[in-house]
């Protein structure tokens, strides 16, 4: 493909063909160029943000007019349908009283450490219906409301914040990796998942998480570079809630956006108001529909806010104001779908009373979960450093196996 001064593509796919349909030896630029030729736009308005965030639904709960909802040609978005909208919003009230109980539990230290993302539910609950049963999700250590919609058991999913050795559920069967503390390392992972899901043939998409202090890493870079080279089926979904724990996104990048970084790589990149989960199904179930087709990696930025601290252990009163808290409080996704439905006349009393019960139903499920004992096997701390054991691991087994069994033998004579 080459681009004219006007930065028009030329050459494009033949008609009979839709985006990344093309042969086994067709380049990845090639299919770039079928992406613009469906799109009837140019590469460089495929591949830059819409000028203005996509929103559907204002903070209000009332639709925008089309005019208002920040599309443009090629960057153009139709309404979810009602029983998705509907599963969001179930998804969103489980989301916010498991965010809520999660944080109770820290404080009565039946969990080490959470990091809530109340406040953030709409693009957790995005995150997962968008995506096919075969599809791949890559988390962050703040995405568990995104787990959970995944389908992962609520308990499991928080094993991980109990402090246990485990991740506490099992990747491969639910398509989920574990939710990574180490910054920016599950976009490494879910970029060589996709690349041995297209080496295999297979038609699976990979959606990678990450937030807005993410984008400052050397692995963001490497990430995004390869899926571009290498055209995979990923879209990298960035969550900017304005700070990377207490150092807010101006002092992160100047860039007019983080969707912005996309076209150094070659890919196409959206920003979307990311409270407003009807724009973000819709923009999202995109990206991965074009990713499915062939149309290489894809960047999607949701504007959204960390409601409460970085974790418990923070004080963000060191770092923001309560006025800038109060402006989001006015954002919230939850009050704003809630309105937006109740309004279509999809979301009566009894329908609301009855998800309001399931979420009451899983956080009852957490706290009993979670307060139960975890039995101990000590020669744990040995068995699962190594394939195959050092002899010094072996050597320490020992130590503590015999340990162990003089301790129960004084037990057992103390009892006589």
């Amino acid at each position: 493909m080459t681009i004219s001064a006007d930065h028009t593509a030329q050459h494009p796919a033949p008609e009979d063909q839709m985006p990344g349909a093309a042969g086994p030896g067709t380049a990845p630029e090639d299919a770039a160029s079928e992406a613009v030729r469906k799109f009837g736009i140019t590469v460089e308005d495929y591949m830059l943000p819409a000028r203005h965030q996509i929103q559907m639904v204002g903070p209000d709960g009332t639709l925008n007019p089309h005019t208002e909802q920040g599309t443009q040609p090629g960057h153009e978005y139709s309404l979810p349908g009602d029983e998705e909208l509907l599963a969001a919003y179930e998804q969103l009230v489980v989301g916010r009283r498991v965010n809520d109980q999660n944080s109770a539990l820290v404080r009565q230290g039946r969990m080490a450490v959470y990091p809530s993302s109340h406040g953030q539910e709409a693009c957790q609950v995005a995150a997962a219906l968008c995506l096919s049963d075969g599809d791949w999700m890559f988390p962050t250590y703040r995405d568990s409301v995104a787990v959970m919609a995944r389908g992962v058991d609520p308990v499991q999913t928080m094993t991980l914040f109990r402090g246990d050795w485990h991740g506490g559920y099992d990747p491969s069967q639910h398509k989920v990796g574990i939710q990574c503390t180490p910054l920016t390392t599950q976009l490494l992972h879910g970029v060589g998942v996709a690349h041995a899901a297209k080496l295999r043939g297979e038609d699976t998409v990979v959606l990678a998480m990450c937030g807005d202090g993410a984008t400052s890493e050397g692995d963001f870079h490497e990430a995004l570079n390869f899926a571009a080279v290498f055209h995979l089926p990923v879209v990298f979904f960035v969550q900017n809630n304005q700070y990377a724990i207490s150092v807010p996104l101006a002092h992160q990048s100047v860039a007019p956006s983080l969707a912005h970084k996309a076209v150094g790589y070659g890919m196409a990149g959206e920003r979307v108001d990311g409270n407003d989960v009807v724009a973000l199904l819709a923009v999202l179930g995109r990206a991965v529909r074009l990713a499915r087709e062939g149309s290489g990696p894809l960047l999607v930025e949701a504007h959204t806010y960390r409601m409460q601290a970085h974790t418990n252990a923070d004080d963000a009163t060191r770092y923001r104001q309560d006025s800038e808290v109060a402006e989001w409080v006015a954002k919230d996704p939850l009050s704003r779908m809630k309105t937006y439905l109740t309004d279509r006349g999809l979301l009566d009393d009894d329908r609301a009373a009855g998800i309001a019960e399931k979420a009451e139903a899983i956080a009852t499920q957490l706290r009993e979960g979670l307060s139960e004992e975890v039995p101990v096997e000590p020669q744990d701390l040995f068995k699962y450093v190594f394939s195959t054991p050092t002899p010094q691991l072996n050597e320490q087994s020992a130590m503590l196996a015999d340990e162990l069994a003089r301790d129960a033998e004084s037990k057992t004579e103390a009892a006589k």
